[in-house]
């Protein structure tokens, strides 16, 4: 029987990005805040210190870092006439486990999505009908806007203290930014990052080619930066150790180098790490949460009560611990009815290798180190004569040259041996890619639900994942990928390679970690879990954070906007439903 323990008045399933945001947030509205994180504590001192922490094989390879597939994990099919089996080891995805989650091994690539992607399917049936969409796309508009966001957004950057260019601050287009977004209210708080010669190269080649190319905007600090926390960051050094890893020299942002300095210092705020959440306990009207259950390190179960109960796990695992426990109706992709689970979306990429004759020295980078072109991101062009929705950005990312995961080879190198030596010293160098990053839209049968087979450790059933590309985005990547191919060739290549995902999803070769979907956000309970301010439309003392709440993915990483409707949220949470509990969109 599970241990009852004193009440809270907020509990935080999980300590990453949002947690940390809320934590901070809510404490400062008085509140006494718990936060429950599974895995273990960890700090920039000692956990990554340089002189072991720039270690490929532990952190890259090994995944030291990560969540442990033998502990936690999930089932996946393509389509629903299959049988799901259990994912053994991670691949297409890498969710972070202990405090600071996927925030400490992210490469801080940190976007805005369009003003457009937020009213996507009011959007393209005003552009192009209604008809354009392909009737099995199950995309919708998020209930909340650009505009609306605009300020969390902000507040998010000058956090995490961003480096990067402004396109737009307040409808006036700067040069030397990215003219297609949406308009800011003021410039970055820091410059961009010193350039790569490799960036340089990308930026002539893709203005010889009529693109519009830009500084990709960056969690990694270009100058000494102090924070409106308080909280002082350091100049990035180029060292090349960014995605997998955690940094040590406080120049990513991360909740280490932002925010955990002055929270974990509050009387009215406490972590416990080693806390595995099973479920969120419900009253019997099963309209009000009580708080949550989890069990320890040591297997102990306990009760923790809550006035408030805030999910904000990796996506995926939200979607879990709602439908183990009973929050929401699941839904069914036969019937098209239900909620919790549906609208599961990821991303597709794609690159080219280009192989150069000028010396790159890749070694030197950092994880948002790049410039990209968004040319045909969105709804930045005209998608009528190509028949697809979507797209993505282009980009040459100099995050690094580590020797065992980021050398480019030809397609003609040896495999091994002699020979692959000779390869690797002939184009170590001299070689880098361009990605594509794409959008990808929901349908109805790309969906979470609970597994009818396997279980976990403590007997509940696993995830399942039903996930394939559907023709909408190959046709979409493939319109991107040549066009990134125009700027390789324009950059005169010795030689090039264009790599192409065609065919079905894989959940077995690292793609991104940029799941989406599962718990929508929405206008109505008839199509999404959460109300556009993140709160359950079942049970109102719950509110859901992350990717999860995405209707559908945009052609960017996520991260910048989970921080602006965290911020949006927690915003509601102190403004209003601390005024009057209960729902705050009336049905």
């Amino acid at each position: 029987m599970a241990t009852r323990l004193p009440p809270t008045d907020v509990v935080l399933v999980g300590f990453g990005w949002t947690a940390s945001i809320l934590a901070q947030e809510l404490t400062d509205a008085g509140l006494q805040v718990l936060a429950l994180e599974r895995g273990g504590p960890r700090d920039t001192v000692p956990d990554f210190a340089t002189t072991y922490v720039q270690d490929e094989l532990r952190y890259a390879v090994r995944h030291d870092l990560f969540e442990e597939p033998a502990r936690e994990t999930l089932t996946f099919r393509n389509a629903t006439n299959q049988v799901a089996l259990p994912m053994r080891h991670l691949g297409s995805f890498n969710p972070g486990a202990g405090v600071g989650g996927a925030g400490v091994h992210w490469n801080g690539q940190t976007w805005r999505f369009l003003p457009t992607d937020f009213m996507l399917r009011s959007h393209i049936e005003q552009r192009y009908g209604k008809k354009f969409i392909p009737a099995d796309m199950t995309i919708q508009d998020w209930g909340v806007t650009y505009e609306e966001l605009e300020p969390h957004y902000d507040k998010f950057e000058y956090l995490c203290g961003i480096s990067g260019q402004a396109g737009n601050i307040q409808g006036a287009i700067l040069q030397g930014g990215n003219p297609f977004e949406g308009a800011r209210r003021r410039a970055y708080p820091l410059p961009p990052l010193k350039r790569s010669f490799a960036t340089v190269k990308f930026e002539q080649a893709a203005r010889e080619a009529g693109f519009h190319p830009f500084p990709c905007p960056a969690a990694n600090a270009s100058q000494p930066y102090k924070n409106p926390l308080g909280v002082q960051m350091g100049q990035c050094t180029y060292c090349g150790y960014c995605e997998w890893f955690g940094c040590g020299n406080y120049s990513k942002a991360s909740p280490q180098t932002t925010i955990l300095p002055v929270l974990m210092k509050k009387d009215n705020f406490a972590l416990r790490t080693g806390c595995d959440v099973t479920r969120v306990n419900l009253d019997r009207s099963k309209a009000r949460a009580t708080g949550v259950t989890y069990v320890d390190l040591q297997g102990k179960e306990y009760e923790q009560p809550a006035e408030l109960v805030i999910l904000c796990a990796f996506a995926q695992h939200n979607v879990h611990l709602l439908l183990l426990s009973g929050i929401g109706k699941p839904y069914d992709p036969a019937t098209g009815e239900g909620v919790v689970g549906k609208n599961y979306a990821y991303q597709i990429t794609s690159s080219v290798d280009v192989f150069l004759d000028d010396i790159l020295n890749p070694f030197m980078g950092a994880g948002a180190l790049g410039q990209a072109v968004d040319n045909f991101n969105g709804d930045n062009f005209d998608h009528g004569p190509h028949g697809f929705i979507g797209g993505g950005y282009i980009a040459l990312w100099s995050t690094g040259g580590r020797p065992i995961q980021q050398p480019n080879l030809p397609q003609d190198a040896p495999k091994w041996g002699s020979g692959w030596k000779k390869a690797m010293a002939d184009n170590y160098l001299t070689s880098t890619s361009l990605a594509t990053h794409g959008s990808v839209m929901s349908y109805r049968g790309s969906y979470l639900d609970l597994d009818p087979t396997y279980r976990d450790v403590y007997g509940n059933p696993l995830l399942r994942l039903t996930f394939d590309f559907h023709n909408n985005e190959h046709r979409m990547s493939r319109f991107i990928t040549d066009k990134a191919a125009l700027i390789a060739k324009a950059m005169r290549p010795k030689s090039m390679h264009v790599k192409q995902r065609d065919g079905h999803y894989s959940i077995e070769p690292y793609q991104t970690t940029h799941n989406t979907g599962g718990a929508i956000m929405g206008t109505s309970p008839r199509n999404s879990v959460v109300n556009r301010y993140l709160q359950s439309w079942d049970v109102p003392n719950v509110f859901v954070m992350g990717a999860c709440a995405f209707p559908q993915n945009a052609g960017y990483n996520p991260t910048g906007t989970v921080g602006a409707l965290t911020y949006w949220a927690a915003d509601a949470i102190r403004n209003r439903y601390l005024k009057q509990r209960g729902p705050l969109v009336q049905v």
